[in-house]
């Protein structure tokens, strides 16, 4: 379906910088076209410390009925929503944020929304599952929260740094109880297999676990995207497993950011 400018045409824009190899508001704008949203998504280049400037300006213009966010504003953009959902509250970021009827700002992270969703379009089962996910930095923590969310049995955490997976397993304790806790690198035993970390973004990057441990039963996702096939979506390929990669995550969050864009009064 084609894009059409007009009048009523409501803008979402991607704030960032740098900002000149983003794809995403293209995609985005074509999927909400697609979902019958006169609606576009366009490319603001906003330096750091210049954020709160930029959506002053955005909250002037009343035809914006929100915007995303991209490096480095996810935690200075938390501070300018009056609202927020339980996952931004928890990890204090947001990348998605829209307008409520009274104006404000509503904001969410939809990194984990997205890795999840696409685990399931490509065939994972999470209600039940025994999951266990690599990275406990921000989109780590995100996917970690919306697999509890989704309803894994249980998800294992594990971080090179322990402190950090420590951290975010004793936060989720309180509302997830013994269905999160701090793992080990061995996916033995798992359903599903996620990794956070960014390994594979460079050819050289070893994997982020021993793929010889591998098992065809086991489900294999990635936040990778943009840079091929990586070595450990090629170790489980080559081992059975279904996958998805960071590309189909990418695909996920466009109906992720619709729907969340969609909900635009349900938080007020």
């Amino acid at each position: 379906m084609s894009i059409n400018l007009n009048g009523r045409t409501r803008l979402y824009p991607l704030l960032g910088d740098p900002i000149i190899y983003a794809r995403s508001p293209d995609w985005l704008s074509k999927h909400m076209a697609k979902r019958g949203m006169n609606m576009i998504s366009l490319p603001m280049e906003v330096h750091d410390g210049d954020l709160k400037t930029a959506v002053d300006g955005l909250y002037a213009t009343k035809n914006v009925d929100g915007y995303s966010l991209t490096m480095p504003h996810k935690i200075t953009g938390y501070e300018l929503c009056a609202k927020v959902s339980e996952t931004s509250r928890m990890l204090g970021v947001v990348s998605a944020v829209r307008r409520l009827k009274d104006g404000s700002w509503y904001g969410h992270t939809t990194d984990g929304d997205a890795f999840v969703k696409a685990q399931i379009d490509n065939g994972a089962t999470v209600e039940g599952a025994k999951v266990l996910v690599f990275g406990a930095g921000g989109a780590g923590s995100a996917i970690v929260i919306s697999f509890l969310e989704q309803g894994a049995g249980e998800v294992a955490v594990y971080d090179a740094d322990e402190a950090r997976s420590a951290k975010l397993v004793d936060m989720l304790k309180p509302t997830a109880g013994d269905r999160v806790y701090v793992g080990s690198n061995n996916p033995k035993g798992f359903d599903i297999v996620s990794n956070a970390t960014p390994m594979g973004m460079d050819d050289n990057d070893p994997t982020p676990f021993d793929t010889s441990l591998l098992e065809a039963s086991m489900f294999v996702g990635d936040v990778v995207a943009g840079h091929g096939e990586t070595k450990l979506m090629k170790a489980a390929r080559e081992a059975g497993c279904q996958t998805a990669d960071g590309d189909a995550m990418v695909v996920a969050v466009l109906d992720v950011m619709c729907d969340f864009l969609l909900e635009a009064w349900q938080h007020d």
